[in-house]
Parts: C-alpha cells; sequence; structure tokens
C-alpha cells in the first residue's frame, strides 16, 4: 500500500456511469482516470463489461470514486448493485445508435433508485458525421423531458481523439460541485460487491460503504454470516487510509473471516445494529410503461444493496385485488427467500421474473420481525406515519419512542430500531425532553408524553372506579394496581412516581389513592368494625381466629371477614402469620416490653423463652409475634436470642 493522497483531496462522493451496451462507457473512463475497468478475462475477450469495475478519478485537489457498470440486459441485476451506491450518474449514449432498450431500463432504474445529479455524454461521435451528432443530441435531450437529467448539458465527445473532453471534463467538474458529500454520523454498512483473498493479506472485502465511517482497529460483522473481524488495512480509491467514509469507493482487509463465507449481497456493519430479515415494510412506485399486476403472494426479483432475491410482493393497502398501481405510491410487503439484511430508506428496485424486465422500486420503511397482519388497529395510519417517521433520525426517533413495544424503551433498543448510532439517539433524546414530547422515567427508561397521558389516564381511571366500588377502603394495593393496568413493570414504577411527585395520587396507609379520596363508612359498617375490633381489644396477647369471630360477634362470615380486611387495610389490626392476627395496640405494646427489657434486665438481649411472659401469654401466640419482630425488622435473631436491630 503506497502512493497516499492527503485525506482532503478525498471527498466521499461516487459517481456511476449507465447506458445501453458498448455504447463506450469503459473507454470513456479509461480516457478520464487512465484505469481500465474490465478486469477479467472475459470482459477483455468479448470487449463487454460483466462485473462492477471500480476506479477513483482525480478533479484538480479532489479525487471521487467512479463506478463502471454493464450495459448488457443480462446483467442488469450487476448494474442495480452498482447503482445503489452513486451519488450522481455519467449518462452514457452512443452517437451511433442513439437511444436504445438499455438506455431506457438504466434510467428508469436511476429514477427508481433516487439518483438526482447527473450529466449526459454523448460517445463515439468520430464515427457519425457532425449532422448525426446533432440530430442524437436533440433525440437525448427529447428522451430526457420530465426525468432529472432534463436539464443536463449533453456533451458530444469522442473516447478515440478526445474531441469534445474539455467539455465532457468541466462539466463533471460542476456536477461534482453539486452533489454534498454524504454525512459520515451514521452506523457504518458496506454491502458486499466483492471479495478476494489477496496473499499476505488475507479476505478483502470491496463496495462503497451507504452509511457511517470505520477506521482501523474497529470491529465488523458480516450479516447474515454473524462473522467477525477487525479492520487490518483500508483503500479508498485504490490508495491506502486510516479511515472509509460513506460514499467512497472501498477494500477493506478482514484477515479473520474466511473470504469463501463472504458474497455479493452480503453486509458488513457494526455489532449491534442490524439484524438479517425476511421481512420488509416498504413504499412502492410501479413504472408507468409497466402493465404489472400486483397479486398477493407474486413472485418477483428484489434488489437492494448489492443482493438480488426471490421475493414474494404482499400489498398492505390495496383497495382491490389486482388493481394497477402505476404512478403512485404503494405499501407492501416484501418476503425474500432467505434473509437479508436492509435498513430505513434503503432503496429497491423489482423485476418481473419472466419477461425479465424492472417493473418499480421505491424505499425500505423497515425490516420486521414477522408479517403484518391486515387486524392490527388501523395500519393503514401506522405505515403512513412510520413511512414519514423514517425519513429523518429525529423523527423516527421520536416515533420509536412513542411506539416502543413495551410503552417505553431504553437507548439500547432506540438503537437498534433506528438504525442510529447510541450517542446520535442520546442527543436526540435529550432534545426531545427539553421540547415536553418525551420523557425519562427511572433506569433509562424513555415514554413518549401521549403514551404517559395513556397510561396516566389508565391509572387514574381506575384509582376512580375503586374508590366508587370501595368508597370504605384507604386506597388500592400497589400491586394490584399495577396488575390491573398490565403496563411493563418498569414503565408502571415510573409513571407511579411521576404521578406521586406531582401530587396526583398520594400513598394512605401503604395504598395508592386519589389526594381527594377520604374513607367513608355507613353507621352499619361502623358498628361492625368496633365490634370485630373489640374482640381483638379484650385480651390483646391472646387474639381469637378467624373463624372464631362469627360466633363471638353474632355476624355472618361473609361480613366478619370483609371487617378484619378493612381493619387490617386500616392498620387497626395487623397480621402476624397466615392464621394469626393482632391489634395494633398489641404490636406496639409488646415492641415498647421488648426495648424496654433489652435495654435494661436482658443486658443487651431477649431470649425467645422469656418473651412469652414480658406479655402474659402462652408460647403460641407468643413465637408468631416474635417472628414478626424479626421479619419486620425491628429484632435480629441469632438462633433462639433477639437483639435489637438499630
Amino acid at each position: 500500500m503506497s502512493d497516499s493522497v492527503t485525506p482532503l483531496s478525498q471527498i466521499n462522493i461516487t459517481l456511476g456511469t449507465a447506458g445501453h451496451i458498448d455504447h463506450g462507457k469503459t473507454a470513456l473512463l479509461k480516457l478520464l482516470t487512465g484505469c481500465e475497468t474490465d478486469r477479467l478475462k472475459e470482459e477483455k475477450a468479448r470487449g463487454v463489461s460483466i462485473e462492477l469495475g471500480f476506479a477513483p478519478c482525480r478533479l484538480g485537489d479532489l479525487e471521487v470514486g467512479i463506478v463502471d457498470v454493464p450495459g448488457h440486459e443480462n446483467f442488469i441485476k450487476t448494474m442495480v448493485a452498482g447503482a445503489s451506491g452513486i451519488d450522481g450518474v455519467v449518462f452514457v449514449v452512443a452517437a451511433d445508435d442513439g437511444v436504445m432498450p438499455q438506455t431506457r431500463e438504466h434510467l428508469e432504474i436511476l429514477t427508481l433508485l433516487g439518483v438526482r445529479y447527473g450529466m449526459v455524454v454523448l460517445t463515439k461521435t468520430d464515427l457519425v458525421t457532425p449532422e448525426q451528432v446533432r440530430f442524437v443530441q436533440n433525440e437525448v435531450k427529447g428522451f430526457l423531458q420530465g426525468t432529472f437529467l432534463e436539464d443536463a448539458v449533453v456533451c458530444p465527445m469522442s473516447s478515440v481523439t478526445g474531441a469534445g473532453f474539455d467539455l465532457f471534463y468541466t462539466e463533471l467538474k460542476n456536477l461534482i460541485q453539486r452533489i454534498s458529500p454524504k454525512t459520515t454520523e451514521g452506523v457504518f454498512r458496506l454491502p458486499v460487491e466483492r471479495v478476494f483473498s489477496a496473499k499476505g493479506f488475507g479476505t478483502v472485502v470491496s463496495g462503497i460503504p451507504v452509511s457511517g465511517s470505520i477506521r482501523i482497529g474497529d470491529e465488523l460483522i458480516l450479516l447474515p454470516a454473524g462473522r467477525t473481524s477487525r479492520l487490518k488495512a483500508a483503500q479508498v480509491y485504490g490508495r491506502d487510509a486510516e479511515t472509509a467514509k460513506c460514499g467512497q469507493c472501498a477494500a477493506l482487509n478482514l484477515p479473520q473471516l474466511d473470504y469463501k463465507i463472504v458474497q455479493r449481497g452480503d453486509v458488513l456493519t457494526q455489532e449491534g445494529y442490524f439484524e438479517p430479515s425476511r421481512w420488509f415494510l416498504c413504499e412502492l412506485s410501479l413504472l408507468e410503461s409497466t402493465d404489472f399486476r400486483i397479486k398477493n403472494g407474486i413472485k418477483v426479483k428484489f434488489h437492494t444493496g448489492t443482493s438480488e432475491i426471490t421475493s414474494s410482493i404482499y400489498s398492505i393497502c390495496l383497495s382491490e385485488p389486482d388493481t394497477p398501481l402505476t404512478g403512485w405510491k404503494h405499501y407492501i410487503q416484501i418476503q425474500t427467500a432467505h434473509p437479508i439484511v436492509a435498513g430505513p430508506c434503503d432503496r429497491f428496485i423489482l423485476r418481473s421474473l419472466s419477461p425479465a424486465r424492472t417493473i418499480g422500486g421505491g424505499s425500505v420503511i423497515e425490516a420486521l420481525p414477522r408479517k403484518l397482519k391486515r387486524s392490527h388497529i388501523d395500519p393503514e395510519r401506522d405505515i403512513f406515519q412510520r413511512s414519514a417517521a423514517v425519513k429523518a433520525p429525529e423523527s423516527f426517533i421520536e416515533y420509536a419512542v412513542q411506539t416502543a413495544r413495551r410503552g417505553a424503551a431504553r437507548p439500547p433498543e432506540l438503537a437498534f430500531r433506528v438504525k442510529q448510532p447510541i450517542g446520535k439517539v442520546q442527543l436526540v433524546l435529550r432534545s426531545l425532553i427539553e421540547n415536553r414530547s418525551v420523557v425519562e422515567l427511572p433506569s433509562r427508561l424513555f415514554i413518549h408524553k401521549k403514551t404517559l397521558d395513556r397510561v396516566n389516564s389508565v391509572i387514574i381511571k381506575h384509582l376512580e372506579t375503586y374508590h366508587s366500588q370501595e368508597p370504605h377502603s384507604a386506597g388500592i394495593p400497589e400491586k394490584e394496581l399495577a396488575d390491573y393496568t398490565g403496563f411493563d413493570k418498569g414503565l408502571f414504577d415510573g409513571a407511579l412516581n411521576l404521578l406521586l411527585e406531582h401530587g396526583r395520587v398520594i400513598i394512605r396507609k401503604d395504598r395508592i389513592a386519589l389526594p381527594t379520596h377520604r374513607e367513608q363508612f355507613d353507621p352499619h359498617q361502623q358498628s361492625l368494625l368496633e365490634k370485630v375490633e373489640d374482640c381483638f381489644k379484650k385480651d390483646m396477647f391472646r387474639p381469637p381466629r378467624s373463624e372464631e369471630l362469627p360466633a363471638l360477634t353474632k355476624i355472618e362470615t361473609a361480613e366478619v371477614n370483609h371487617a378484619v380486611r378493612l381493619l387490617i387495610e386500616h392498620k387497626r389490626l395487623i397480621r402476624v402469620s397466615h392464621d394469626m392476627i393482632f391489634h395494633a395496640t398489641a404490636v406496639k405494646t409488646a415492641q415498647e416490653r421488648i426495648a424496654e427489657h433489652i435495654r435494661g434486665k436482658g443486658q443487651g438481649r431477649l431470649e425467645s423463652v422469656d418473651f412469652k411472659y414480658l406479655i402474659d401469654t402462652t408460647r403460641k401466640y407468643a413465637l408468631p409475634l416474635l417472628d414478626y419482630m424479626d421479619k419486620i425488622g425491628f429484632t435480629r435473631r441469632v438462633g433462639n436470642t433477639r437483639y435489637l436491630k438499630s
């Protein structure tokens, strides 16, 4: 690796050629760059480009990459693989042929892939008369009307004589000036174009990264294989480099990967952001020139990144079966034959199987874990929102928070969903919090304000219902409230804490209640409670068992049990074990006597056998009460001896 160029001279912009077979694309690039992009023996023998060719192009003090794509219709899949990573196109038409079938199809593909910058070159002018050159120029300008190239200058030139090269070169520099280099802030991802093994280096993978940047020493994962390797060396535009950025023609040396497991269509990326999928939600436009009709389950070729895979289409928003959809957007699901990797806003091309022709294309909205069901609540509205949200990281992150599966999400979950570095996600979250669109809960959970409002509404409404049905109750136990709502524990706890913090709910007698609620008892209930409570007051350290209460009070069992529950809830009775209840005064008195004994006569301790004498009862009642003291942390047990825990 030698003859390096300063990083400032390399800009992450990649151009591509396009046009019909034998229209002079490869010869034009050789004249421009000095590089022979046809490297295969078969390509040189046939004079036809079969594989993608890469060449660095230096324009003054700038250097960009150029991809030479095949023009033959049999290699359209290779053309799509090359065009998917380009920022602008050098569109080539031969003066001796004019507009041909692949001229049209290449332009359609470029349009569907979202290419918006380009220039036009009329080649082989040395083979025709000046009149023919002017005729074909006009033909090409007419052909390009209404396309993204309609304002492009058509540059006549000959790669043999060099005539017209100056105009071509000037327009090429102008084209570069109009294109903004891609941002490198995203997660690094490179769709594999080519792989080989280099002696002394090992596996080398080449292609054009579609996002992010990578530095020597960083670890990459190959998907869908799931194998990892550190980047040992890199070349950009054929020269040694410390980093490779999106939009640059790059070759990456990954010695820990076996080159035999790598193939075109695979993806190199950073771990923790992507996983292979067979289902993709997509936004589709069909070409106006096609008569193709969508039928659920129909097979097509799906091209995205550098992958080409047989897939099935399933319509989501189709109003009637077999409806022609040309000229407008439609939302579909794609099921691929095997798992591949694609991210939000990745462009794709659809081609029919027989006859093989381009029928449409568009952009991926999201990879899906499974097929979306039409029974899903208002699926079309959700898809429209999702399609709009993925267009920008900020809106997608907010959408991901709002639609989090558990109602709230942590930054790593969001980073995986939106395919953005976790630092970027955290920065956007801070902004959303400042704008009050998102709220941070404990445990680094983030919830959308609309979701939080719905959660709060469920909690408040259930408390209102509970208070109306149980006016004598102090409130609802927290676990019972959590079980009713069914919310994720972290989400429920966080929302409840905020409600408590803002005074919208309170804790009364260890229960959750509305601040306006006051316990209400009618005279009958009050009398009932007093009768039951008196039974526990009469001999506090020999309390009655629950089954004895109906006979003692002359009250029905159900009413007695309800009274006991209310007295426990209001802390007038305390359950010390599953079958023993004491009056609250008894528990408090017992604590006072234990403390007095330990600090005095007991000399710092209480033997279990002595406790029954302190409260003048039997072992049957003393031991459960003493165990309760350990349970609530009043005493600490060592063997049969108790100590004050404080």
